[in-house]
């Protein structure tokens, strides 16, 4: 058995993160300082992530607060609102852990509410056929801002910039769509792309129309720590990101693999629809990273089964109720599928070329029901995964599967 790893290039972390961010914040790319922007009397709004993200919120939001106060901007014209998409709300302790327990006492610090109505704006239909809904208090603002963490992204190519916003803070018409077989399906829609990404540029002109003006965005290491820190003009900052992520994540490897082990990692391991983001990385690759008929191997306690959310629910409906994988494809294509349900259609196309076995899960049962192969030990996993090849195995380990984009070289 041949075994090779992929990991992203090594690149020293900033020594003093904390500064990083204010220089950051006192010279922003193409845009004025907050100090500039924001006035008196002004409504501010500041999107950030939510907790299946390891964006370093508790770094980057406190001195955005500290540049309004400056500012003269009222404590109560300040919202924060957490990004969840069509995840589950946030509790108080994940807005705890994300902005600090000073942050949350002192500003109101809410969830986007997708499926309601009254707390959504209608913003019309993109050029490309996207209905665009988003938070009420994205819109009524006089300043919007928006964290986030640039990284491979399954659909739009690299995470951050416009999408905490335009996806966190969407009504779930948006996100179905963006997440639809049309969107997934397109050729454009893949890891590390953004030229020509149907995802990319629906999300960059809903950004527009609820009126982006900041953002606030680092790359990471492997081990969460910050590489790069970047503030200013959503499109500008982003590209600014998008170029050094790229030099570190993506990673050449010479051929595909038989067996590709790619670890999730916290908090992704936390539930299957979460951990199951590894394999698709892997397989969404430039080019997928395992042969047809190949296996991956992931890793993931998925403590909290399938997951709680609403998206996390659907997807494991999907994925449990039909009687096979041809079945999930055919339905999707033909029906279409509500927000969340998009990542049983993903593990689907997975699922079709190849195996996929969740080691050490707590919920085997819910792993098998979702067509995938639970396995108690990583040697169980690795006899399953070789019964057909034995000791000729080829075995790729990529340790950070969601932060390492393996690119093969000899296609």
């Amino acid at each position: 058995m041949r075994v090779n790893e992929a990991v992203s290039r090594p690149v020293p972390p900033l020594e003093d993160p904390k500064a990083a961010v204010e220089q950051a914040l006192a010279h922003p790319v193409a845009a004025p300082p907050l100090g500039e922007t924001a006035r008196p009397g002004n409504r501010v709004c500041i999107v950030f992530t939510d907790i299946t993200r390891s964006c370093p919120d508790h770094w980057l939001v406190p001195p955005i607060l500290a540049e309004l106060e400056t500012a003269g901007v009222r404590d109560t014209d300040i919202t924060l609102l957490c990004g969840i998409g069509m995840h589950r709300p946030s509790t108080r302790e994940e807005k705890v852990a994300k902005l600090g327990s000073n942050v949350v006492s002192r500003y109101r610090v809410i969830d986007n509410e997708p499926q309601n109505p009254d707390a959504l704006v209608d913003l019309g239909t993109t050029a490309g056929g996207v209905p665009v809904s988003v938070h009420r208090s994205v819109i009524e603002a006089d300043l919007v801002i928006a964290t986030g963490i640039v990284e491979p992204h399954q659909y739009g190519g690299y995470s951050g910039g416009r999408k905490t916003l335009a996806v966190g803070a969407a009504g779930e018409a948006l996100i179905a769509h963006t997440h639809g077989p049309a969107f997934v399906d397109h050729p454009g829609t893949r890891l590390g792309r953004i030229e020509g990404n149907p995802f990319h540029e629906a999300i960059t002109e809903a950004a527009r129309r609820a009126g982006l003006r900041f953002i606030l965005n680092v790359v990471l290491d492997d081990d969460q720590r910050v590489l790069r820190v970047t503030a200013g003009d959503p499109e500008a900052a982003f590209r600014d990101l998008v170029e050094f992520a790229r030099s570190v994540y993506e990673v050449p490897i010479p051929r595909q693999y038989d067996i590709a082990i790619g670890g999730a990692g916290f908090p992704k391991d936390s539930n299957l629809y979460q951990a199951s983001r590894a394999p698709s990385y892997l397989f969404f690759a430039p080019t997928c990273v395992v042969r047809p008929g190949g296996c991956f191997i992931i890793p993931a306690r998925c403590e909290e089964g399938a997951g709680s959310g609403v998206g996390e629910q659907r997807f494991l409906s999907a994925m449990r109720d039909m009687p096979d994988i041809q079945s999930i494809l055919h339905d999707a294509r033909t029906r279409g599928y509500p927000p969340g349900q998009q990542r049983a259609f993903v593990m689907a196309k997975v699922l079709e070329k190849s195996k996929v076995i969740i080691v050490a899960s707590e919920c085997p049962e819910v792993v098998a029901a979702c067509k995938m192969i639970p396995a108690s030990t990583m040697d169980e996993a690795i006899r399953i995964a070789s019964r057909d090849r034995g000791l000729s195995c080829d075995v790729l380990i990529v340790p950070h599967a969601m932060l390492t984009l393996p690119v093969v070289e000899d296609r």
